[in-house]
């Protein structure tokens, strides 16, 4: 894989998870590593890990990235800075469970802001310096989700899809500039993002239907330097989707009814 020792990446959420892990492994290959995330305490610490261990660059930088005016935050913080992003990682996301309604609208208009509104413009603003550098890379964390419209998880599959559709397409648009745009959908990953009982995620990595961030990072990072543009690691991937594909309509109602 390419050598990107001393690069500048950005990794927004990484001071948990995927994200924290996209963070730790960067580093590792000499990356310099400005965390984004709204975890302040982490934040305090995290970076000095980075630094201490693998002897490169790391700084944080306390931001709600649900909030609209939050990309052209960061984007004029990196300016004043005199920081170029080389590696862009829009990894920051969220999780609910339920139907639609006005108990849950705060978290549907954050989940729009964190999985479509601040990852396109990060996108556009650190793509376009990218262009006029001719390198860089775009990595946008999906999910498998994106294939699976089902009740519950309205708002997630929906975000997850535009993301998905929407790297696609810039994929193409970066590509003849030196800019790769690479798309992961992970499928079900041991991450807190998902509050699984403890018990039944060990059970799921120990069996291999869950995996853990270490793995799908790796993979990740390995798809993005060779500028693929979408990654699907693991099995779950294309086996799940076709058969939530085959269960009719009526049995697809009488499941979510249960779950209510």
């Amino acid at each position: 894989m390419k050598d990107i020792k001393g690069y500048n990446a950005l990794v927004t959420g990484g001071t948990s998870g995927m994200g924290w892990e996209y963070c730790r492994q960067l580093a590792a290959m000499g990356c310099n590593v400005l965390i984004v995330s709204n975890q302040q305490e982490l934040l305090e610490t995290l970076p000095g890990e980075l630094n201490a261990k693998y002897g490169v660059r790391s700084g944080g930088l306390y931001m709600d990235l649900a909030r609209n005016e939050a990309a052209d935050e960061v984007w004029a913080w990196c300016q004043r800075q005199h920081i170029d992003i080389d590696i862009l990682v829009n990894n920051a996301g969220m999780f609910f469970f339920g139907e639609l309604g006005p108990e849950t609208q705060d978290k549907a208009m954050a989940m729009l802001g964190l999985h479509a509104v601040t990852p396109t413009r990060l996108t556009m603003l650190f793509g376009e310096a990218m262009k006029q550098r001719r390198r860089g890379y775009i990595l946008n964390m999906s999910s498998m989700a994106a294939k699976l419209p089902t009740p519950g998880i309205t708002l997630y599959a929906a975000t997850k899809a535009y993301l998905k559709n929407f790297s696609k397409s810039m994929y193409f648009e970066m590509r003849p500039y030196g800019v790769g745009v690479t798309t992961v959908l992970p499928a079900a990953i041991a991450t807190p993002l998902y509050k699984m009982n403890p018990s039944l995620m060990k059970l799921g990595v120990a069996t291999g239907v869950i995996h853990t961030p270490q793995w799908l990072v790796r993979r990740g990072l390995r798809g993005m330097l060779r500028k693929r543009h979408v990654v699907k690691p693991g099995l779950m991937n294309y086996c799940l989707p076709v058969l939530i594909k085959l269960l009719p309509n009526w049995l697809e109602m009488k499941i979510w009814n249960k779950s209510r």
